[in-house]
């Protein structure tokens, strides 16, 4: 038997332990959790300087190493995270619908955990703490497999996770984290249908087509985030000003910051040229259309690849729009079922932008960089789903739950014909 399918049994066979815990056990391990992540702090920094060396080495540069890059205050919200985790409502149990049959019969939807969930991510090791707290407080084992780029601070902080699971008597296993990264070794993972519940890939395009080309277990993919603003003829012009410069410019390398930036023609004339100067101003490229070019003579021609792209970095593709249909045309054909924002004073048109698109998360009059499961209330994320499954947008701990039905009677059968008495 080979390592990596030990090792995912071993995980398997310890999830009733974390299963079984009631609510607030559960709670008061992830908060146990929390405060090993800031005792340990040093050594997560030490670890991480580590991997930044090598990245740095390696000609690791721009959006990576950012997501790579670890800081006082990146470790503390890392922590952060996992107390909002351990303070949501719990969802192990949760009775989502009952109702009683015309026979009597009491019918319960009810939550229970998804049971062994393996995380393949890259760059980020916020991640490994992330995912780890909101398995754990969904009741699931989980299986971590980060980039090899981010090891040694994936290890440190699973070691000072380790160590609180230790002092509540939760068995190592049950966040099993795998050191074996080459390729065929995460191919292995992923095949492992008869143990792994739910593969959730996190990281860029091509790990994702990776992971999902060769999983036999069933993945939640999330292949990038082409997140558009439409500013609609009737937007007001300063809120809509706010929305670009937030969402394009505040962190570029998340799949939540703005890619394309699309005007009505009516609004264009004025707003264009405004928004080009402080995109500017913020070391912003900008990459439009005819129409837009017109408007802002120095801009960039953008390409058909352009309104495609995932810039990930300081540059915007820009488009002139004639209707609201036009932009939701371009959305519908250009979008990655990501996120969405318009702005617009006008409610009839929102209405119509948030019922024409089918994107995980549509804003209307907000930043993009709100689509994020922290700040939606999830406490922390494990992933934003673009795949239509049982979880679609920003996956919080319920999410990695599913509902089962549970049946209580007083004896009855379907066929009374058959009873013996």
């Amino acid at each position: 038997m080979s390592d990596i399918r030990t090792r995912a049994l071993a995980c398997r066979d310890a999830a009733p332990a974390i299963a079984t815990l009631d609510a607030e056990a559960r709670r008061a391990l992830l908060r146990d959790m929390a405060e090993a992540v800031d005792a340990h702090a040093d050594a997560i920094l030490t670890a991480n300087a580590k991997d930044m060396a090598g990245a740095s080495d390696k000609g690791v540069q721009g959006a990576m190493l950012d997501r790579l890059k670890l800081d006082a205050g990146r470790v503390a919200a890392i922590a952060n995270a996992v107390r909002e985790v351990a303070d949501l409502p719990d969802v192990v149990g949760e009775v989502t619908r009952r109702e009683t049959r015309p026979n009597g019969l009491a019918i319960e939807r009810v939550r229970i955990p998804l049971g062994v969930v393996a995380m393949i991510y890259e760059a980020r090791p916020n991640v490994t703490a992330d995912a780890a707290a909101l398995c754990m407080k969904a009741g699931n084992a989980v299986i971590l497999r980060g980039g090899s780029e981010a090891l040694y601070s994936n290890l440190a902080i699973a070691a000072a996770l380790h160590e609180a699971m230790d002092r509540h008597g939760v068995p190592r296993e049950v966040l099993t984290i795998m050191d074996d990264l080459r390729r065929e070794a995460m191919v292995e993972l992923l095949q492992l249908s008869d143990i792994v519940d739910l593969a959730i890939p996190r990281g860029g395009e091509g790990l994702i087509r990776f992971v999902t080309e060769h999983a036999r277990v069933p993945v939640i993919k999330h292949y990038k985030g082409v997140c558009h603003l439409y500013v609609d003829r009737e937007a007001d012009p300063d809120l809509a000003m706010d929305l670009l410069i937030d969402g394009k410019t505040t962190r570029t390398g998340v799949c939540n910051a703005l890619e394309t930036l699309l005007v009505h023609k009516d609004i264009a004339p004025d707003f264009l040229p405004r928004a080009a100067k402080a995109l500017r101003a913020k070391g912003v490229e900008l990459r439009g259309d005819a129409a837009s070019r017109a408007l802002v003579a120095d801009m960039v021609e953008a390409t058909e690849a352009d309104y495609d792209a995932e810039f990930l970095d300081l540059i915007i593709a820009v488009r002139v729009v004639d209707s609201l249909d036009e932009a939701i045309g371009h959305i519908r054909r250009y979008g990655s079922d990501h996120t969405e924002v318009i702005a617009t004073r006008n409610e009839a048109t929102a209405a119509r932008f948030v019922h024409a698109l089918r994107s995980a998360v549509i804003m209307v009059n907000a930043s993009s960089r709100f689509s994020d499961g922290g700040e939606l209330g999830l406490g922390a994320e494990i992933g934003i789903s673009t795949t239509r499954l049982h979880a679609y947008g920003p996956m919080g701990a319920e999410s990695l739950t599913i509902e089962r039905f549970v049946v209580r009677g007083e004896g009855q059968v379907r066929h009374p014909e058959s009873r013996t008495r």
